[in-house]
């Protein structure tokens, strides 16, 4: 089986995604990781991130299983991933890479931008998680404001607005809602609300798809 959960940064679809997998024994990857694991790779050898061929070497050298996600969580790995993400031949090169995951006995839960479009099309569960991008910027700064009390909260808003700009408009794979997904607008929901909702959504699902 397996569950592809879109939805732009911060919409919580990752927390739901990987509570999905547990509830349901599966496997789980975000792949927003991958992006960040590539864009990562570039500053740390200095490249530079406009460099499409050399983002394109990294991603297809990476090897999934070395993803260091303590290390890929911040704000710059984040935006940096957003920039990459553009680039045709990088989606290209961890697609495969993301099938053969979601391949995997006894199946997978993907969350990430375009899992129910492009990677999982044929996916028999799909969400497609949102919120407001006031919302989503005050849950990004509660987080990152831990680490970095001096972050504003305009300035995650500023970064909210432009990757989602850049995630729906780029020529690739852009961020959008699959025709068959099932939206969750997780707005005024705490996260056991939503993740109560969002398996209501998938039993309805995979119950009428038999």
């Amino acid at each position: 089986m397996i569950i592809a959960v879109d939805g732009p940064a911060a919409s919580g679809k990752g927390t739901l995604a990987k509570r999905l997998a547990t509830h349901f024994g599966l496997n789980h990857l975000d792949t927003g990781l991958l992006y960040r694991a590539v864009a990562r790779a570039l500053i740390d050898q200095s490249l530079n991130l406009s460099d499409e061929a050399a983002a394109t070497r990294v991603a297809q050298a990476l090897d999934f299983a070395t993803l260091d996600e303590a290390r890929l969580r911040g704000r710059e790995a984040g935006e940096a991933a957003s920039v990459i993400s553009v680039y045709p031949d990088v989606r290209q090169a961890l697609l495969e890479g993301q099938r053969r995951f979601a391949a995997q006995a006894p199946g997978a839960v993907l969350d990430g931008r375009d899992i129910g479009t492009v990677i999982c099309p044929d996916a028999p569960a799909k969400l497609f998680v949102t919120a407001s991008p006031e919302v989503r910027a005050r849950r990004r700064w509660l987080e990152l404001s831990k680490a970095d009390p001096a972050l504003s909260y305009e300035s995650i808003l500023d970064d909210i607005r432009r990757r989602d700009e850049r995630d729906s408009n780029r020529s690739a794979a852009p961020l959008r809602k699959a025709d068959d997904a099932r939206l969750l607008d997780t707005t005024e929901m705490d996260i056991e609300t939503a993740f109560r909702e969002a398996l209501r959504l998938i039993e309805a699902e995979l119950s009428r798809k038999g």
